[in-house]
Protein backbone atom coordinates (compact mmCIF):
# COMPACT_ATOMS: atom_id res chain seq x y z
CA UNK A 1 0.00 0.00 0.00
CA UNK A 2 2.46 2.22 0.70
CA UNK A 3 4.27 2.06 -2.25
CA UNK A 4 1.31 2.53 -4.36
CA UNK A 5 0.88 6.07 -2.07
CA UNK A 6 4.47 6.75 -3.00
CA UNK A 7 3.98 5.98 -6.63
CA UNK A 8 1.00 8.17 -6.78
CA UNK A 9 2.62 11.03 -5.32
CA UNK A 10 5.64 10.65 -7.37
CA UNK A 11 3.48 10.45 -10.65
CA UNK A 12 1.27 13.55 -9.39
CA UNK A 13 4.29 15.31 -8.57
CA UNK A 14 5.72 14.71 -12.40
CA UNK A 15 2.39 15.46 -13.44
CA UNK A 16 2.18 19.21 -11.94
CA UNK A 17 5.70 20.22 -12.68
CA UNK A 18 4.57 19.06 -16.83
CA UNK A 19 2.02 21.44 -16.33
CA UNK A 20 4.61 24.76 -16.55
CA UNK A 21 6.07 23.56 -19.34
CA UNK A 22 4.82 23.13 -22.84
CA UNK A 23 0.99 22.11 -23.56
CA UNK A 24 2.57 19.17 -25.45
CA UNK A 25 4.43 18.04 -22.33
CA UNK A 26 1.41 18.22 -20.28
CA UNK A 27 -0.94 15.79 -22.70
CA UNK A 28 1.81 13.53 -22.04
CA UNK A 29 1.86 13.71 -18.43
CA UNK A 30 -2.03 13.92 -18.65
CA UNK A 31 -2.30 10.69 -20.22
CA UNK A 32 0.79 8.67 -18.57
CA UNK A 33 -1.64 9.47 -15.51
CA UNK A 34 -4.33 8.03 -16.64
CA UNK A 35 -2.26 4.77 -18.14
CA UNK A 36 -1.46 4.15 -14.23
CA UNK A 37 -4.61 4.44 -12.89
CA UNK A 38 -5.90 2.46 -16.18
CA UNK A 39 -3.28 -0.10 -15.38
CA UNK A 40 -2.07 0.27 -18.89
CA UNK A 41 1.19 0.12 -20.52
CA UNK A 42 2.35 1.65 -23.84
CA UNK A 43 4.11 -1.11 -26.09
CA UNK A 44 4.99 -1.71 -29.84
CA UNK A 45 5.08 -4.77 -32.00
CA UNK A 46 6.38 -5.06 -35.50
CA UNK A 47 3.60 -6.44 -38.01
CA UNK A 48 4.29 -6.88 -41.46
CA UNK A 49 7.08 -4.14 -41.33
CA UNK A 50 4.26 -1.81 -39.79
CA UNK A 51 5.42 -0.83 -36.06
CA UNK A 52 2.03 -0.67 -34.40
CA UNK A 53 1.80 0.81 -30.95
CA UNK A 54 -0.69 -0.73 -28.16
CA UNK A 55 -1.69 -0.09 -24.61
CA UNK A 56 -1.78 -3.29 -22.79
CA UNK A 57 -3.07 -4.11 -19.41
CA UNK A 58 -5.16 -6.84 -16.62
CA UNK A 59 -3.69 -10.30 -15.69
CA UNK A 60 -2.27 -12.17 -17.73
CA UNK A 61 -4.48 -15.36 -18.95
CA UNK A 62 -7.07 -13.78 -18.12
CA UNK A 63 -9.90 -13.32 -21.39
CA UNK A 64 -8.54 -10.77 -23.58
CA UNK A 65 -10.24 -7.61 -24.50
CA UNK A 66 -9.29 -5.70 -27.88
CA UNK A 67 -10.69 -2.29 -28.17
CA UNK A 68 -10.22 -0.19 -31.53
CA UNK A 69 -10.68 3.82 -31.54
CA UNK A 70 -12.62 5.54 -34.25
CA UNK A 71 -11.85 7.97 -36.74
CA UNK A 72 -9.44 10.94 -36.10
CA UNK A 73 -8.73 9.21 -32.69
CA UNK A 74 -6.23 6.77 -31.29
CA UNK A 75 -5.52 4.32 -28.36
CA UNK A 76 -5.77 7.29 -25.65
CA UNK A 77 -9.77 7.38 -26.19
CA UNK A 78 -10.23 4.37 -24.49
CA UNK A 79 -7.86 4.99 -21.49
CA UNK A 80 -11.14 6.39 -19.04
CA UNK A 81 -13.20 3.49 -20.31
CA UNK A 82 -10.28 0.67 -20.00
CA UNK A 83 -9.68 1.79 -16.19
CA UNK A 84 -13.01 0.15 -15.12
CA UNK A 85 -12.16 -2.97 -17.19
CA UNK A 86 -8.59 -4.01 -16.26
CA UNK A 87 -9.23 -5.31 -12.86
CA UNK A 88 -10.43 -8.69 -14.38
CA UNK A 89 -9.47 -8.72 -18.32
CA UNK A 90 -6.46 -8.64 -20.24
CA UNK A 91 -7.04 -5.41 -22.25
CA UNK A 92 -5.78 -4.21 -25.38
CA UNK A 93 -6.04 -1.06 -27.18
CA UNK A 94 -4.05 -0.44 -30.67
CA UNK A 95 -3.12 2.34 -32.61
CA UNK A 96 -4.46 1.38 -35.96
CA UNK A 97 -2.05 2.16 -38.72
CA UNK A 98 -2.35 5.49 -39.77
CA UNK A 99 -3.21 6.96 -36.46
CA UNK A 100 -1.67 7.39 -32.92
CA UNK A 101 1.83 6.62 -32.55
CA UNK A 102 1.12 3.22 -35.45
CA UNK A 103 3.11 3.54 -38.77
CA UNK A 104 1.49 5.24 -41.17
CA UNK A 105 1.64 3.49 -44.33
CA UNK A 106 1.21 4.85 -47.98
CA UNK A 107 -1.29 1.77 -48.77
CA UNK A 108 -4.95 2.17 -48.19
CA UNK A 109 -6.76 2.80 -45.10
CA UNK A 110 -10.56 1.24 -46.10
CA UNK A 111 -12.19 -0.83 -43.55
CA UNK A 112 -11.45 -3.84 -45.40
CA UNK A 113 -7.46 -3.18 -45.33
CA UNK A 114 -7.57 -2.51 -41.60
CA UNK A 115 -9.44 -5.75 -40.74
CA UNK A 116 -7.07 -7.40 -42.01
CA UNK A 117 -4.21 -5.59 -40.22
CA UNK A 118 -6.53 -5.93 -37.02
CA UNK A 119 -6.29 -9.53 -37.95
CA UNK A 120 -2.41 -9.64 -38.70
CA UNK A 121 -1.90 -7.47 -35.17
CA UNK A 122 -3.87 -10.26 -33.33
CA UNK A 123 -2.04 -13.13 -34.75
CA UNK A 124 0.81 -11.42 -33.99
CA UNK A 125 0.21 -10.84 -30.30
CA UNK A 126 -0.55 -14.52 -30.28
CA UNK A 127 -4.65 -14.05 -28.76
CA UNK A 128 -6.58 -16.88 -29.79
CA UNK A 129 -9.97 -15.90 -28.96
CA UNK A 130 -10.52 -12.15 -27.72
CA UNK A 131 -13.39 -10.03 -26.78
CA UNK A 132 -13.79 -7.46 -29.43
CA UNK A 133 -15.00 -3.82 -29.49
CA UNK A 134 -14.95 -1.03 -31.54
CA UNK A 135 -16.53 2.66 -31.90
CA UNK A 136 -17.78 4.08 -34.67
CA UNK A 137 -14.95 3.60 -37.45
CA UNK A 138 -13.48 0.97 -35.39
CA UNK A 139 -16.97 -0.69 -34.75
CA UNK A 140 -17.11 -0.77 -38.64
CA UNK A 141 -13.64 -2.88 -38.79
CA UNK A 142 -14.33 -4.76 -35.97
CA UNK A 143 -17.70 -6.03 -37.10
CA UNK A 144 -15.64 -7.32 -40.02
CA UNK A 145 -13.56 -9.29 -38.70
CA UNK A 146 -15.93 -11.16 -36.22
CA UNK A 147 -17.75 -11.88 -40.07
CA UNK A 148 -14.32 -12.84 -41.01
CA UNK A 149 -12.87 -15.17 -38.28
CA UNK A 150 -16.16 -15.62 -36.40
CA UNK A 151 -14.06 -18.51 -34.38
CA UNK A 152 -12.09 -16.02 -32.83
CA UNK A 153 -14.10 -13.97 -31.68
CA UNK A 154 -16.40 -14.60 -27.91
CA UNK A 155 -18.23 -11.64 -27.98
CA UNK A 156 -17.95 -8.35 -29.75
CA UNK A 157 -19.37 -4.73 -29.02
CA UNK A 158 -20.36 -2.16 -31.61
CA UNK A 159 -20.46 1.61 -29.99
CA UNK A 160 -22.06 4.20 -32.51
CA UNK A 161 -20.01 2.07 -35.27
CA UNK A 162 -19.89 3.64 -39.15
CA UNK A 163 -20.99 0.89 -42.13
CA UNK A 164 -24.42 0.95 -42.16
CA UNK A 165 -27.63 2.28 -43.77
CA UNK A 166 -29.36 4.25 -40.90
CA UNK A 167 -33.24 4.71 -41.05
CA UNK A 168 -32.90 8.28 -39.99
CA UNK A 169 -30.30 10.52 -41.61
CA UNK A 170 -28.03 11.85 -39.00
CA UNK A 171 -27.22 15.67 -38.87
CA UNK A 172 -23.96 14.77 -39.63
CA UNK A 173 -24.89 13.14 -42.98
CA UNK A 174 -27.11 15.98 -43.93
CA UNK A 175 -24.36 18.48 -43.59
CA UNK A 176 -21.94 16.09 -45.55
CA UNK A 177 -24.50 15.74 -48.31
CA UNK A 178 -26.11 18.65 -49.08
CA UNK A 179 -23.61 20.98 -48.19
CA UNK A 180 -20.34 19.23 -48.77
CA UNK A 181 -18.65 20.08 -45.57
CA UNK A 182 -17.51 17.06 -43.50
CA UNK A 183 -17.66 18.30 -39.62
CA UNK A 184 -14.90 15.55 -38.77
CA UNK A 185 -12.00 17.58 -40.41
CA UNK A 186 -10.74 20.33 -38.91
CA UNK A 187 -8.68 22.68 -40.83
CA UNK A 188 -8.97 26.19 -38.71
CA UNK A 189 -9.08 26.91 -35.14
CA UNK A 190 -12.72 27.45 -34.56
CA UNK A 191 -13.29 24.27 -36.32
CA UNK A 192 -11.70 21.59 -33.45
CA UNK A 193 -14.71 23.96 -31.55
CA UNK A 194 -17.40 23.10 -33.66
CA UNK A 195 -16.02 19.16 -33.92
CA UNK A 196 -16.58 18.92 -30.23
CA UNK A 197 -20.00 20.47 -30.45
CA UNK A 198 -20.47 17.79 -32.99
CA UNK A 199 -19.14 14.72 -31.08
CA UNK A 200 -20.66 15.57 -27.34
CA UNK A 201 -23.95 16.48 -25.61
CA UNK A 202 -21.40 18.10 -23.08
CA UNK A 203 -18.05 19.17 -24.30
CA UNK A 204 -15.23 18.39 -22.27
CA UNK A 205 -14.12 21.26 -20.79
CA UNK A 206 -9.81 21.82 -21.34
CA UNK A 207 -7.43 23.88 -20.11
CA UNK A 208 -7.19 26.69 -22.29
CA UNK A 209 -3.58 26.10 -23.54
CA UNK A 210 -4.16 22.61 -23.98
CA UNK A 211 -7.38 23.32 -25.80
CA UNK A 212 -5.39 25.37 -27.86
CA UNK A 213 -2.87 23.09 -29.06
CA UNK A 214 -5.22 20.08 -29.70
CA UNK A 215 -6.88 23.01 -32.00
CA UNK A 216 -3.41 23.11 -33.57
CA UNK A 217 -2.56 19.44 -33.73
CA UNK A 218 -5.86 18.59 -35.59
CA UNK A 219 -5.06 21.64 -37.74
CA UNK A 220 -1.60 20.41 -39.13
CA UNK A 221 -3.16 16.59 -39.11
CA UNK A 222 -5.84 17.23 -41.24
CA UNK A 223 -4.67 16.40 -44.84
CA UNK A 224 -4.01 12.97 -43.87
CA UNK A 225 -7.29 12.93 -42.07
CA UNK A 226 -8.87 13.71 -45.16
CA UNK A 227 -6.98 10.93 -47.15
CA UNK A 228 -8.35 8.35 -44.40
CA UNK A 229 -11.51 9.97 -45.07
CA UNK A 230 -11.42 9.74 -48.70
CA UNK A 231 -10.41 6.02 -48.39
CA UNK A 232 -13.12 5.29 -46.12
CA UNK A 233 -15.73 6.92 -48.21
CA UNK A 234 -14.16 5.86 -51.80
CA UNK A 235 -13.99 2.39 -50.92
CA UNK A 236 -16.98 1.74 -48.73
CA UNK A 237 -17.60 -1.69 -47.37
CA UNK A 238 -21.59 -1.92 -46.00
CA UNK A 239 -22.02 -3.97 -42.90
CA UNK A 240 -25.27 -5.28 -44.70
CA UNK A 241 -24.28 -8.23 -45.85
CA UNK A 242 -21.67 -9.01 -42.87
CA UNK A 243 -23.58 -8.49 -39.96
CA UNK A 244 -25.28 -12.18 -40.43
CA UNK A 245 -21.83 -14.23 -41.10
CA UNK A 246 -20.95 -12.94 -37.52
CA UNK A 247 -21.44 -15.69 -34.87
CA UNK A 248 -20.99 -13.73 -31.16
CA UNK A 249 -22.88 -11.96 -28.71
CA UNK A 250 -23.20 -8.53 -30.26
CA UNK A 251 -23.74 -5.07 -28.35
CA UNK A 252 -24.73 -2.59 -30.06
CA UNK A 253 -24.17 0.44 -27.46
CA UNK A 254 -25.35 4.00 -28.54
CA UNK A 255 -25.91 7.54 -27.59
CA UNK A 256 -29.34 8.78 -28.04
CA UNK A 257 -28.51 12.07 -29.18
CA UNK A 258 -25.54 11.27 -31.74
CA UNK A 259 -25.04 13.75 -34.20
CA UNK A 260 -22.83 11.78 -36.69
CA UNK A 261 -24.10 8.39 -36.78
CA UNK A 262 -27.81 8.32 -35.86
CA UNK A 263 -28.93 5.57 -32.96
CA UNK A 264 -31.88 4.75 -35.89
CA UNK A 265 -28.87 2.58 -37.11
CA UNK A 266 -29.57 0.09 -34.17
CA UNK A 267 -32.93 -0.94 -36.28
CA UNK A 268 -31.30 -1.86 -39.22
CA UNK A 269 -28.67 -3.98 -37.71
CA UNK A 270 -30.46 -5.64 -34.90
CA UNK A 271 -32.74 -7.49 -37.02
CA UNK A 272 -29.37 -8.73 -39.00
CA UNK A 273 -27.53 -10.12 -35.88
CA UNK A 274 -27.96 -13.95 -34.67
CA UNK A 275 -27.60 -12.70 -31.11
CA UNK A 276 -27.86 -8.99 -30.47
CA UNK A 277 -28.44 -7.08 -27.11
CA UNK A 278 -28.61 -3.07 -27.56
CA UNK A 279 -28.07 -0.25 -25.03
CA UNK A 280 -28.54 3.25 -25.47
CA UNK A 281 -27.29 5.95 -22.80
CA UNK A 282 -29.96 8.60 -22.76
CA UNK A 283 -28.33 12.40 -22.93
CA UNK A 284 -25.20 11.29 -25.04
CA UNK A 285 -23.76 12.36 -28.09
CA UNK A 286 -21.31 9.79 -30.67
CA UNK A 287 -18.29 9.53 -28.02
CA UNK A 288 -19.92 7.13 -25.15
CA UNK A 289 -16.49 6.01 -24.06
CA UNK A 290 -15.35 9.41 -23.54
CA UNK A 291 -18.31 11.51 -22.40
CA UNK A 292 -19.76 8.21 -19.82
CA UNK A 293 -16.92 6.25 -20.12
CA UNK A 294 -18.24 4.75 -16.41
CA UNK A 295 -21.48 3.69 -17.51
CA UNK A 296 -20.91 2.86 -20.88
CA UNK A 297 -18.23 0.23 -18.71
CA UNK A 298 -20.50 -0.40 -16.82
CA UNK A 299 -22.73 -1.76 -19.07
CA UNK A 300 -20.07 -3.54 -21.75
CA UNK A 301 -19.10 -5.48 -18.73
CA UNK A 302 -21.95 -6.97 -17.70
CA UNK A 303 -22.69 -7.89 -21.81
CA UNK A 304 -19.03 -9.74 -21.44
CA UNK A 305 -19.37 -11.34 -18.15
CA UNK A 306 -22.38 -12.86 -19.66
CA UNK A 307 -20.55 -13.96 -22.92
CA UNK A 308 -18.07 -15.09 -20.91
CA UNK A 309 -20.39 -17.30 -19.01
CA UNK A 310 -22.01 -18.74 -21.90
CA UNK A 311 -19.38 -19.58 -23.75
CA UNK A 312 -17.96 -21.80 -20.86
CA UNK A 313 -21.12 -22.93 -20.76
CA UNK A 314 -20.79 -23.98 -24.50
CA UNK A 315 -17.55 -25.69 -24.13
CA UNK A 316 -18.70 -27.88 -21.20
CA UNK A 317 -20.96 -30.59 -22.48
CA UNK A 318 -18.29 -30.36 -25.89
CA UNK A 319 -15.34 -31.53 -23.29
CA UNK A 320 -17.66 -33.72 -22.08
CA UNK A 321 -18.42 -35.42 -25.18
CA UNK A 322 -14.93 -35.78 -25.94
CA UNK A 323 -14.35 -37.02 -22.50
CA UNK A 324 -17.32 -39.50 -23.27
CA UNK A 325 -15.52 -40.72 -26.63
CA UNK A 326 -12.40 -41.31 -25.06
CA UNK A 327 -13.21 -43.90 -22.93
Amino acid sequence: MKKLILAALLLAAAAATLLYLSPAAQLAAYHRLEQWRAGLHERQVSVNDLQISYYEGGPQGAETIVLVHGFGADKSTWLWFARNLTERYHVIAVDLPGFGASDRPHGSYDVGTQAERLAAFVDALGIRRLHLAGHSMGGHIAALYAARYPAKVTSLALIANAGVTAPRRSAFFQRLEEQGDNPLLVESAPQFDQLLDWLFVAPPQLPERLHQYLAQRAVADSAHQREVFEHLRDRYLPLEPELPRIQAPTLLLWGDQDRILDVSSIETMQPLLKKPSVVIIKGCGHAPILERPEESAADYLKFIDQASLQAAQQRQPSQAQQGSDSQ
